[in-house]
């Protein structure tokens, strides 16, 4: 068991991580916006890719569509991919755009066996260019996308079904969604294939009024709430093998010392997860 602990790499953290990269496993990094489009931020990505295990995690592709994938999208992560060789690489389970409009946010598609089937194809498509699948994350909402059939834990599940890419589970948009929409976050995470779940995300956020009432808002903004540390040991009790497991910060940052704590308690729980685990056995 080789669990990883690590964070989404951020230009205002990037000298405390390579600090305190005995304590960090893993570095997450989004490649829009600096490394798909810069020879210079790649040769920069690949020299960081050798001092410490790397993750890219995309944010533009918009795999959850029934629009297919542009190819030059795929053809720019497969160029990046085969030149930073990382330790995997992700998408969300999201689109970005329609009808030619860029949305700027990852929107929920609706849960149908029509987006399934296409999603599934995006997938395949991005294996084929890629060269390997990628890991697919489940995303937040703060409305249930119209026109949805199913919810979300059987659409997921019928997804991972129909195609071979793997699960990065979101802990915190998994308990965003579940406050949203009242349904029981760990009940769902039982109800997932734990032998597809790969790697974890870590996160927090904060309640935003709507007319629909208040929501739960995932903004990588906060530190994560409790609920979501009990779900990682949910998690550790589940999956049998070693996980991947990612701090996601994108401002409003704290101290590092306070960063750094939080990924210890990721660990702590995940080894109580374990405990449980061994215990079962």
């Amino acid at each position: 068991m080789a669990d990883r602990v690590g964070l989404t790499w951020h230009p205002q953290l990037a000298a405390a991580i390579l600090a305190a990269r005995e304590r960090i496993d893993i570095v997450e990094v989004i490649p829009e916006g600096t490394f798909l489009e810069s020879r210079k931020s790649q040769r920069a990505l690949r020299t960081l890719a050798r001092a410490m295990p790397v993750s890219i995690h995309g944010v533009s592709l918009g795999l959850a569509s029934t629009t297919p994938v542009e190819q030059w999208r795929l053809d720019q992560f497969a160029r990046l991919v085969d030149s930073v060789q990382p330790a995997s690489w992700s998408e969300h389970l999201a689109f970005v755009r329609a009808g030619g409009v860029e949305l700027g946010h990852l929107a929920a598609p609706p849960r149908t066996a029509s987006t399934i089937d296409a999603t599934a194809a995006n997938l395949e498509r991005a294996a084929r260019t890629v060269g390997t699948y990628p890991m697919v994350e489940n995303v937040a909402t703060i409305i249930d996308p119209p026109g949805c059939r199913i919810d979300e834990q059987t659409w997921i599940c019928e997804l991972l079904s129909t195609s071979r890419a793997d699960l990065l589970l979101d802990l915190h948009n998994l308990y965003a969604n579940a406050r949203n929409f009242g349904f029981d976050a760990a009940e769902v995470l039982k109800r997932i294939p734990s032998e597809r779940i790969k790697s974890i995300h870590l996160a927090g956020g904060a309640p935003v009024h709507t007319p629909a009432g208040e929501r739960w808002l995932d903004d990588h903004l906060h530190d994560v709430p409790d609920p979501v540390y009990r779900l990682l040991e949910l998690v550790g009790q589940l999956v049998p093998h070693a996980l991947d497991v990612v701090l996601e910060r994108d401002g409003a940052f704290p101290p590092f010392t306070q960063i750094l704590m939080q990924l210890d308690r990721a660990r702590a729980a995940l080894t109580k997860g374990r405990a449980r685990q061994r215990l079962a056995s």
